[in-house]
């Protein structure tokens, strides 16, 4: 291993030697004096390098003199984006605007030359940051936003894991849909067909069949969904959980706010001046607990403002969502808001119905900053209950027999949420597209790099 120190810890080191590796983020190639800006993944930090820019005759065959001629001139050489390794001495001085501290060259070892012309900038299209993404990830912010999702994801688990839950990993190759076979990629299976699994839905329920009592999942979800829009993606990363022994919906929604607040609030402690600086964001940690209102009851809220939601069926759309999310802003000043119970009409048919009035389901979506980032429910764990509404939903039981199977040998009631990650970032850092937020984005047309 290169024996570097990061360059986030040099400055609680003493004035002394260190090795510092990264690549070239800019040259200031003067007369006498040659400074050089070396970002790791942790930092930047200044070299600095006294310029020998010719030997004299005294200093014709002096090893040392050569030494320092040629390492002026591979400083005057380097590209943009070149990864280099410095040894040197480090001094702490205040009047260094970067940090406070710099590094005095010794030895300058170029381990490999970049191109001298970028293909991206600082104005360049997203699409083409895209096209290079490992360039456009060299970036402080990009970089940033992959350091504050593992924070996320590690304050989830922590909870996760203190409750007692089990992480699973589900096949994502299946023989039939897990929802419908709506926005389903199919591919060829030796012989026959399988499908991109759209959730880990029916697997997350067999866990509770099978006694686990509680379970998460942290993996990629598949939608063959042609959409255009800022916030989907043919291939996402779903964070999900299932939990048994509750006595409704209102369960799953205490658990799942449980999580967020856990996960805002790592992400404030460990990168929350970086965030100001980086996004010009004073990120917040969400109260508890989060608003609540019936979906009816907000269709309304936002007909009341002057907006009816001009769709057929009984949901909300998007504009309806941030008109709300507006709403409670203003009222709660709360980012968050549960809408619940949906109508039966518009849920999958394993969400449980209201008692006495099935029309209704004990679910919720959960709105962030005016975008839905999770669904959520109680299921229906009955089956004779689940079978009749499969076949209110068009659904032939005989194909779903592998999943009802689950419920013929004693389940109890369970309930859960999937939640895009990616989107939860977006909102969260206020950025336009999951594009940004997605490590590698793929969407219909995009499949590279």
């Amino acid at each position: 291993m290169n024996n570097r120190t990061l360059v986030k810890n040099l400055a609680a080191l003493p004035d002394g030697p260190v090795t510092v590796s990264g690549w070239v983020e800019t040259v200031r190639d003067q007369k006498k004096v040659q400074f050089v800006i070396l970002r790791d993944e942790s930092g930047a930090v200044q070299v600095v390098n006294p310029a020998t820019r010719e030997l004299d005759e005294s200093q014709q065959g002096d090893a040392e003199a050569s030494a320092r001629l040629a390492t002026t001139e591979a400083i005057s050489g380097l590209a943009h984006g070149s990864f280099i390794t410095v040894t040197g001495e480090l001094k702490h001085d205040e009047r260094v605007k970067l940090g406070g501290i710099e590094v005095k060259l010794a030895t300058l070892d170029v381990v490999t030359a970049a191109n001298p012309e970028t293909p991206i900038a600082a104005d360049s299209s997203l699409d083409k940051r895209m096209d290079w993404r490992f360039l456009d990830l060299r970036h402080p912010k990009q970089n940033l936003i992959f350091r504050i999702q593992t924070t996320f994801l590690h304050a989830l688990r922590g909870v996760w894991v203190e409750k007692g839950l089990i992480e699973i990993q589900t096949p994502k190759l299946m023989a039939s849909a897990s929802e419908s076979r709506a926005e389903l990629f199919e591919v060829d299976y030796f012989e026959g067909k399988a499908y991109l699994a759209q959730s880990p839905q029916f697997f997350k329920q067999m866990a509770q069949a099978a006694g686990f009592g509680g379970i998460f999942e942290v993996g990629p979800a598949f939608r063959a969904d042609p959409s255009f829009t800022s916030r989907h993606a043919t291939e996402f990363t779903s964070v999900d959980t299932e939990i048994s022994w509750i006595d409704s919906h209102e369960d799953v929604m205490d658990l799942h706010e449980e999580l967020m607040v856990a996960g805002f609030q790592a992400v404030v402690d460990k990168h929350g001046a970086e965030i100001q600086e980086l996004f010009g964001i004073e990120l917040q940690v969400p109260s508890r607990p989060f608003p609540r209102i019936p979906l009816a009851e907000a269709k309304q809220i936002v007909a009341d403002h002057g907006y009816v939601i001009p769709r057929a069926d009984a949901d909300m759309d998007p504009e309806g969502e941030r008109q709300i999310s507006a709403y409670v802003k203003e009222t709660y000043g709360h980012d968050f808001v549960f809408l619940t119970d949906y109508a039966s009409s518009i849920r999958p048919f394993y969400h449980m119905r209201h008692e006495g009035d099935p029309s209704l389901t004990n679910s919720y979506d959960l709105i962030y900053n005016g975008v839905e980032i999770s669904t959520g429910a109680q299921r229906e764990h009955r089956i004779d209950v689940l079978v009749e509404q499969a076949r209110d939903k068009g659904m032939d039981p005989e194909e779903l027999e592998f999943y009802l199977d689950f419920f013929r040998y004693g389940v109890p009631p369970h309930g859960g949420f999937g939640m895009g990650l990616a989107r939860v970032l977006m909102l969260m850092l206020e950025e336009h597209s999951i594009r940004e937020t997605t490590y590698l984005f793929r969407g219909p047309t995009r499949l590279l790099p």
